[in-house]
């Protein structure tokens, strides 16, 4: 066993998470030794966007993220097998034990098990697992808003594709009854085929077995059915861990040398379960650890699910959708519904402003609204204005002003997409490369899609 004495900080994961915080830590100064032990033979990569790859819109290459700076030593193939605590050091498969004094854990999460194990399954957990189906039908496991995204993706692209989800309606858990309608509408036009209230019970080469005892044909068995963190590691170095890795508000395990971020971790009883989240925490944990005071302090939810064909937004505390309880004092509901045209929104408002909300099919609302909650920022008195898109700056649909956010993670606007444009970057991943839109948490894929027909509409008009 050979040993190597850091003396630093050792980050046990590679994903996006443990990138953003080697990155952070150098933009704050740090100069220290930082070693980040990756479990995959791979640099990192953004795993929001394997759908993109699942789909062909994406090359798995554009996934990878930029190589870290400063002192930054990335150990790729290390799979790490124990921590010891009162040494302080992390052993890996291969042998080695690394020196720490600062150990962060950023293990992510893995795909939920189906119910079943089949070597026929597969889960779209790395980009190993996101290479293009094979040619024939594609059978789904689990309709929550990942899985509609992929079957979304996947339908648009011209498979065949069945979705087999064993709640009452698609997303049950994110979203109302009427944005749920929106949502199967939305797969329905791809192409898909929805089984609600049933199970894929097993599968085999060929085929899956729903829970009523029909068989499928499928080339491919995906499983979607959410994720679990890992957690594997910490448990065996006897930390706390609930549903995630518990940490407190300076993002510390119960030993105090150790912290846990992403989706690994859970803060004041909520684990992460976005990109964004895992960022925020990661830029919190830099900044603590280069000598910060301030207490991480997690901003307000606001999911947006990338949904082939629809944009969509669920702002608000996890767990109930919006609509599920009466208004209580002092609250007001605004809604507005459309299903004749494929629209949905509600919002819980107190004092003017957005507690929780749906907006569904209101392409220029969706971030409009997202934008309003996370800063908390009252919503406009004319609150159909604001949900037709008639209020706000942002949006994601592809005919917009130049003015207009099309990817609010890198703050790229349609004006900066159209320069790369006809700079020479004629297809979504030149785009990315030159602009970095489509690189954070990925849904702003199908707006930039949308963007690129249109811009190759115009130019082979002779407009470009």
């Amino acid at each position: 066993m050979s040993a190597i004495v850091v003396g630093g900080i050792v980050v046990v994961g590679h994903g996006p998470a443990a990138h953003r915080l080697s990155a952070s830590l150098y933009r704050l100064g740090h100069r220290g030794p930082v070693t980040v032990l990756g479990a995959e033979p791979r640099p990192a990569y953004n795993r929001a966007l394997l759908p993109s790859v699942l789909d062909a819109t994406l090359p798995g290459q554009a996934l990878e993220l930029a190589a870290p700076p400063g002192n930054t030593r990335v150990v790729r193939a290390a799979v790490v097998t124990g921590v010891d605590r009162a040494r302080r050091e992390v052993r890996t498969a291969d042998g080695t034990v690394y020196g720490y004094e600062v150990l962060v854990l950023a293990t992510g999460a893995r795909p939920r098990s189906p119910g079943f194990d089949s070597p026929a399954v597969r889960r779209l957990g790395t980009l190993a697992d996101a290479e293009p189906p094979p040619p024939g039908p594609v059978v789904i496991a689990g309709g929550g808003l990942r899985g509609a995204g992929v079957a979304a993706a996947l339908g648009r692209a011209g498979h065949e594709v069945t979705l087999v989800h064993a709640g009452p309606r698609l997303a049950h858990h994110d979203l109302d009854g009427p944005a749920s309608a929106v949502l199967a509408r939305t797969l329905e036009e791809a192409g898909v085929t929805l089984e609600l209230g049933r199970r894929v019970a097993g599968a085999e080469h060929g085929k899956a077995l729903l829970d009523d005892g029909r068989l499928l044909a499928a080339s491919t068995v995906l499983a979607c059915a959410g994720s679990v963190p890992e957690t594997g590691v910490a448990r065996a170095a006897g930390l706390e861990v609930r549903r995630a890795i518990v940490v407190d508000d300076r993002l510390r395990t119960a030993d105090p040398r150790i912290h846990a971020i992403g989706d690994c971790a859970e803060h004041a009883g909520t684990a992460g379960d976005s990109l964004v989240a895992a960022w925020e925490q990661a830029d919190a944990l830099a900044a603590i650890l280069t000598g910060s005071d301030t207490p991480y302090r997690p901003t307000r939810r606001v999911l947006r699910p990338g949904i082939r064909g629809l944009d969509l937004t669920v702002v608000g505390p996890g767990g109930e959708p919006a609509g599920g309880r009466e208004p209580g004092p002092g609250e007001e509901t605004v809604s507005l519904s459309d299903p004749a045209g494929g629209r949905h929104a509600w919002l819980r408002l107190r004092d003017g402003r957005i507690q929780s909300g749906i907006v569904a099919g209101f392409p220029q609302a969706v971030a409009a609204v997202g934008r309003l909650y996370a800063r908390d920022r009252p919503v406009p008195g004319d609150r159909l204005a604001l949900l037709i898109g008639s209020a706000g700056g942002y949006a994601a649909s592809g005919a917009l002003p130049d003015t207009a956010v099309v990817c609010q993670c890198n703050n790229v606007t349609r004006k900066a997409l159209r320069q790369a444009w006809d700079g020479g970057a004629r297809a979504l991943p030149a785009l990315a490369a030159a602009t970095r839109a489509t690189t954070g948490c990925g849904t702003c894929v199908p707006a930039v899609g949308r963007l690129c027909a249109e811009l190759a509409g115009s130019t082979e008009g002779g407009h470009g």
